[in-house]
């Protein structure tokens, strides 16, 4: 089982906003939805996906400011790390640095924890807890039967780059571990990031001057 999936670059902090559905089922998830819900929600209309969750990596304002919008028109749950709830909760106030006028996020219908498992259709992803860049981050990890694996990793590891810890919440020692424990997953792995183009652990193993070795 492969994924079907597609995304779009939202907000000013030009983020990397996933939909990530079954390919039989059509069952799906908008993932950090950050800006710009007009946009998320055509593609969401083009590949006819019927939206089971909203899901943030994490609580920065440019992961979620979108989510009060997209919950709307879907009618979806919210998901969330519960240790990011403070942050999530803040980001319209954050906004305004920013001139960036946006609602307040609404509450999470659940919170996403280490070892949960997130079922979409027929595909499973497994949640990872990493902290660092935020308390309470999380990434959503999948092995298809055909082989090959995906890790959607927010804002920890970026091709050639990595989460910064220095906002409210952020920690280069806990970064640091979690990077460690991606570093375990097989070079093959692709590595969708919250900002940027997609790689891989093993590029990033290789060539990021900033994972540890």
């Amino acid at each position: 089982m492969t994924l079907l999936l597609d995304s779009v670059i939202v907000s000013p902090f030009q983020t990397n906003c996933y939909i990530i559905a079954c390919p039989e089922t059509k069952e799906g998830i908008i993932l950090d939805p950050g800006d710009e819900p007009e946009r998320i929600l055509a593609i969401v209309k083009f590949h006819k996906v019927s939206v089971t969750a909203v899901v943030s990596t994490h609580g920065h304002l440019d992961h979620v400011l979108a989510v009060k919008e997209i919950k709307e028109a879907t009618q979806a749950p919210f998901l969330l790390p519960e240790l990011d709830l403070p942050i999530a909760k803040s980001a319209h106030i954050q906004a305004r640095l920013y001139n960036w006028l946006a609602e307040p996020v609404p509450d999470p219908d659940d919170f996403l924890r280490e070892g949960q498992t997130l079922t979409i259709g027929k595909i499973s992803f497994q949640l990872l807890h990493l902290p660092g860049h935020t308390p309470g981050h999380i990434a959503l990890y999948f092995e298809s039967v055909d082989g090959s694996k995906h890790l959607f990793s927010g804002d920890v590891l970026f091709a050639g780059s990595v989460g910064r810890t220095d906002l409210p919440g952020g920690n280069w020692e806990q970064l640091q571990s979690s990077l460690k424990r991606l570093m375990s997953l097989p070079d093959e792995t692709i590595v969708y990031p919250g900002h940027g183009r997609r790689t891989t652990i093993g590029e990033e193993r290789q060539y990021n001057p900033f994972v540890p070795r």
